[in-house]
């Protein structure tokens, strides 16, 4: 594991769980915590990436102690297989909610539960995940959510979250990453609320791409062509082994705490910087008015402490 600048505490005896772990931010955030001695579940919707991804973290570091399990945050029946499992297990130390699409449909299309696809994958599945595994989080966990430069460029119609009134790609994604970084806030004021030693964290990677990103057989393997073209890129971007150094600071460093927003120093690159979140999506009054679409939407409450 000679990819990455940063340092990493020592993670042994420490359990996490990180979705989306099959490849990109998640793989490489998963790999870093393995190999500084967590024990660490890998999970995402397709079983065979996921064995990729295993055999990959094991072929550098064969003393890692990983598992995976198939989750799909488009689902909520596969969300609650996959909860039911980890609730066996001892508690975790942290989550990384980091699965999500970047590449959203042209067109509209729904989750297998009757909800905008883009919105069901990248924050209600999550939103259920986090119910579940909140109360089975140990004192002092971290729950970190994966936010977005995009949340700067887009603005935000709670009233229409489903995008029944007019769907755009574009901006599918950037409302549903303001809607994810709100859930991350809003969690925190919670569980401050309500006493509980467990907080949460909300990252942005920068502009991370593949093509800047070390080959990896199974979970990153880029065209020479994109190589190419995101070569022409290389002064405003990074790979995404570097991306992922934002998400494993906010889950890992000391001088982290709750409710903190973190990106990379330069913002589309370069080291875990503090940095100040759109007031859309740390607005408290809003945090709370979605938090209530969710738990309507999912069908599924979140009471937090309880």
């Amino acid at each position: 594991m000679s990819w990455y600048p940063l340092a990493l505490p020592q993670q042994a005896g420490r359990r996490y769980v990180v979705t989306g772990a099959n490849r990109g931010l998640g793989f490489f955030t998963a790999a870093r915590l393995a190999a500084a001695g967590a024990h660490v579940v890998l999970a995402g919707r397709s079983a065979e990436r996921l064995d990729a991804a295993r055999a990959a973290i094991r072929e550098a570091r064969p003393a890692a102690s990983v598992e995976a399990i198939v989750l799909d945050t488009s689902s909520q029946a596969s969300v609650l297989r996959a909860t039911d499992a980890l609730l066996g297990v001892e508690p975790f130390d942290g989550i990384v909610a980091n699965a999500g699409m970047v590449h959203t449909p042209r067109t509209r299309e729904l989750s297998v539960d009757g909800d905008e696809l883009v919105l069901a994958t990248n924050v209600l599945g999550h939103f259920t995940l986090l119910s579940r595994l909140v109360p089975h989080l140990a004192l002092g966990a971290r729950v970190v959510l994966l936010g977005s430069l995009s949340t700067r460029l887009s603005t935000f119609r709670l009233s229409d979250l489903q995008l029944e009134h007019g769907y755009h790609p574009w901006r599918a994604y950037a409302q549903s990453k303001i809607a994810s970084q709100m859930l991350g806030f809003e969690l925190d004021r919670r569980l401050r609320a309500s006493g509980v030693a467990v907080s949460s964290v909300v990252a942005h990677p920068g502009y991370s791409i593949s093509g800047r990103t070390p080959t990896v057989p199974g979970v990153n393997e880029p065209s020479r062509r994109d190589r190419f073209v995101d070569a022409l890129q290389a002064a405003w971007t990074q790979g995404k082994h570097r991306g992922a150094e934002v998400p494993l600071h906010a889950l890992t460093a000391p001088d982290v705490t709750g409710g903190q927003f973190w990106g990379p120093e330069h913002v589309t690159r370069g080291e875990p910087a503090l940095q100040r979140p759109t007031r859309v999506s740390n607005d408290p009054a809003l945090g709370a008015r979605f938090w209530t679409f969710a738990e309507e939407t999912t069908g599924r409450e979140f009471t937090v402490g309880a």
